[in-house]
C-alpha cells in the first residue's frame, strides 16, 4: 500500500465553500510529491488535512495502512515545516529542535545525538546556541527542518517553506531540500505555488485547480504532454502560448489558421484533429519552440509566420520577443544575441511537432497526454 494515501477526499467549509473536491492520490514511500497550483487551489488544504490539522469533510486518509481520519496530529507520525518558520524565539537552536523528543520523554543522551547529528547534516552545528532573532531566514529555515528531522517520522510534510526567502537563497534551499531527500529517503509532501520549485523537486507533481486534481506525473511528462490548457499554461515559463483558430484541410493537408496565420499540422495529429475540422480549436506552443527563421534548421511557408515585434526582454543568454500576428499575440524565447528592434517584422519557424491543441469548450487536450509527441 502507499506511504500516503487519499480516497476522494473532500472538505467543505461550514461558510458552504468547498476547498477539496473528491482528491484521490497514492504516495508512495520514499516518493518527493509536490502540489502545485495557483493561490486558493486547495493544496495546503490537503497539506492539513493528511496533518490531521484539518477534518476532511468525506473520503478516507491513510497512513501507511492505518486509517487516520480521527487520529490526532500527535499520533500521525508525521512532522511539519511551515512557511513562518514557527520557532520559539526564548529557545535556543538545540532546544528548538529537541522539544518534541523532550515533550515525547526521549532520553537526554539521545535527544542530544539527534539534535547534533541533525545539525552536522544540516551545516549548523555552530548556530545550536543561539536565538532565532540571531539567525538569518536560511538559517531559521534549516533550524525548522531540523526540528522535523530529529523526530525520524514516516512523512514530512512542507507547506510552501521558501516563500519567505530571497530568490538566491530560495534556489541554495531548494536543493538542500533535494539533497536531504536523497539521504534520509523518506516520504516528503510539499506545497507551492511556484512551479519552477515543483519542476526541479518533485519526483511528482501534483496540479491543482479549484479544488480539483487537473493531473498527476512526473515533470517530463506534465511539460510536454499536459492533459488539459491549465496545466499547459500552468507549467512553464514564460506560459505557453494560446492562439485561437480553426483547422481547415486543403489538398489532403491538415492546417490550423488564425487570421493571416497559417501553419501546417505534422501527420502524426492528423487522426486525433480529423474531428475538429472547420472546427474552432485552441492552438498551444511554448516559448522555446519558436525560432527565428535565420537559425531554424527547417524552415518553409507551411510553419513560418511573420510577425511584429513588440517589445524585447533580454535576459542573458537568452532573450524574450513579445510578437503579434495580426490579432494573435505570443512569445518567443530565443538567443539572447537576437535583438530585433521595436516594431520590426521578424520572421519565426514554429516547430509543428510540439504544438498542443486544445478543445475549444471543454480545454482538454485534443492529442491526449498519452500521446508522445512524435514528428511527423
Amino acid at each position: 500500500m502507499s506511504q500516503v494515501s487519499l480516497v476522494k477526499v473532500r472538505k467543505v467549509y461550514p461558510s458552504g465553500i468547498q476547498a477539496v473536491n473528491d482528491v484521490s492520490l497514492g504516495i508512495e514511500r520514499r516518493e518527493f510529491v509536490v502540489l502545485v497550483g495557483p493561490s486558493g487551489c486547495g493544496k495546503t488544504t490537503v497539506l492539513r488535512m493528511i496533518a490531521g490539522l484539518e477534518q476532511a469533510t468525506s473520503g478516507t486518509l491513510y497512513i501507511g495502512d492505518r486509517i487516520v481520519n480521527d487520529v490526532p496530529p500527535k499520533d500521525r507520525d508525521i512532522a511539519m515545516v511551515f512557511q513562518n518558520y514557527a520557532l520559539y524565539p526564548h529557545m535556543s537552536v538545540f532546544e528548538n529542535m529537541a522539544f518534541a523528543l523532550k515533550l515525547r520523554k526521549y532520553p537526554k543522551s539521545e535527544i542530544t545525538a539527534r539534535v547534533n547529528d541533525t545539525a552536522e547534516i544540516l551545516g549548523i552545528k555552530g548556530l545550536l546556541e543561539r536565538k532565532p532573532k540571531e539567525l538569518s531566514g536560511g538559517q531559521r529555515q534549516r533550524v525548522a527542518l531540523g526540528r522535523a528531522i530529529v523526530r525520524k517520522p514516516l512523512v514530512f510534510l512542507f507547506d510552501e517553506p521558501l516563500s519567505n526567502l530571497d530568490a538566491k537563497l530560495r534556489v541554495q534551499m531548494r536543493t538542500e531540500i533535494k539533497k536531504l531527500h536523497q539521504r534520509l529517503q523518506t516520504t516528503m509532501i510539499y506545497v507551492t505555488h511556484d512551479q519552477t520549485e515543483a519542476l526541479t523537486m518533485g519526483d511528482r507533481i501534483v496540479v491543482l485547480k479549484d479544488g480539483v486534481v487537473q493531473q498527476v506525473a512526473d515533470p517530463i511528462t506534465l511539460y510536454d504532454r499536459p492533459v488539459n490548457k491549465f496545466t499547459a499554461s500552468f507549467i512553464g515559463m514564460p506560459p505557453m502560448n494560446f492562439i485561437e483558430g480553426t483547422v481547415i484541410k486543403m489538398d489532403g493537408k491538415f492546417y490550423f489558421q488564425s487570421g493571416s496565420c497559417k501553419l501546417r499540422v505534422v501527420d502524426s495529429f492528423v487522426p486525433a484533429l480529423a474531428s475538429y475540422v472547420s472546427r474552432s480549436v485552441i492552438f498551444g506552443i511554448r516559448a522555446e519552440d519558436i525560432y527565428d527563421k535565420l537559425f531554424a534548421v527547417e524552415a518553409s511557408p507551411d510553419n513560418t509566420v511573420r510577425a511584429v515585434c513588440e517589445v524585447v526582454e533580454p535576459m542573458g543568454a537568452e532573450a524574450y520577443l513579445y510578437l503579434r500576428a495580426g490579432s494573435s499575440a505570443f512569445v518567443a524565447r530565443v538567443s539572447g544575441h537576437i535583438r530585433p528592434g521595436v516594431n520590426q517584422d521578424i520572421d519565426l519557424v514554429f516547430d509543428m511537432s510540439k504544438a498542443h491543441f486544445f478543445d475549444k469548450n471543454t480545454e482538454k487536450s485534443v492529442i491526449g497526454a498519452s500521446q508522445p509527441l512524435t514528428t511527423s
